[in-house]
């Protein structure tokens, strides 16, 4: 008996766990934080202006009495409270039900006057009750300093930053980057969370604790090929 059948069924398995683990291969990747969460450097001091005879001469270092020490330039640092909590809840329910019914009284005379009456009659009942539910809360936090990466012409400043924190068991980032208003930066330099437009906020990790809580290669490949 030729064993060339089973052969190629093996090599075809085979083929298929290696396909499956290099669909899989990005996910063991360690997360990583992001190049463009690096701080954004003050830009280099323009030129000295040429002496015209003037008391007041403009530079870079100019700062008017009503600004204060608020952060507005490029490179200026603004801490960003962390508020962040939401509750989303979701239920959905349907019922319905049906019911019919048909009944026939057969004549009396003719080839159908055997037919007892009351045996011609037909019924039918359905119903229907469905209900989903679904619950989902976060809350995040915290602080983290962010540096301003540009100013728009409007004056709205386009932050970013991140804060790495190396615990016993592992690292932990928070990376956030935004648009912030400069009225709504405090004297401190500080602006909630939910006043950062297009946020995003990232919270992730890597160490010990992290990689306990995924699952292993070889138990995601067969959640993943697995019909049930």
């Amino acid at each position: 008996m030729s064993t060339r059948p089973f052969k190629l069924a093996r090599r075809a398995a085979v083929a298929g766990v290696l396909v499956a683990l290099v669909a899989t291969a990005p996910a063991l990747a360690k997360k990583r934080p992001a190049a463009d969460y690096t701080p954004t450097l003050a830009p280099p001091p323009a030129a000295a202006p040429v002496a015209n005879g003037a008391i007041y001469q403009a530079s870079s270092g100019y700062s008017a009495l009503y600004e204060g020490t608020r952060a507005r330039r490029v490179g200026d640092m603004i801490t960003i409270l962390l508020v962040e909590q939401t509750v989303a809840q979701k239920v959905a329910g349907s019922t319905t039900a049906r019911q019919g019914g048909i009944g026939l009284t057969p004549p009396k005379v003719g080839p159908l006057s055997f037919v007892p009456d009351g045996s011609l009659q037909a019924s039918g009942d359905q119903k229907f009750n469905g209900k989903g539910t679904a619950e989902q809360s976060n809350k995040l936090q915290g602080e983290v300093s962010v540096t301003v990466a540009d100013v728009l012409p409007n004056g709205i400043m386009r932050v970013r930053g991140q804060k790495q924190v190396t615990l016993n068991r592992g690292d932990e980032y928070i990376q956030i980057s935004g648009l912030i208003r400069p009225a709504d930066v405090d004297a401190y330099n500080r602006v909630l969370s939910t006043r950062v437009a297009d946020a995003r906020i990232t919270y992730t990790g890597k160490g010990d604790v992290q990689r306990a809580s995924r699952q292993g290669w070889l138990q995601r490949f067969f959640s993943a090929v697995s019909p049930f």
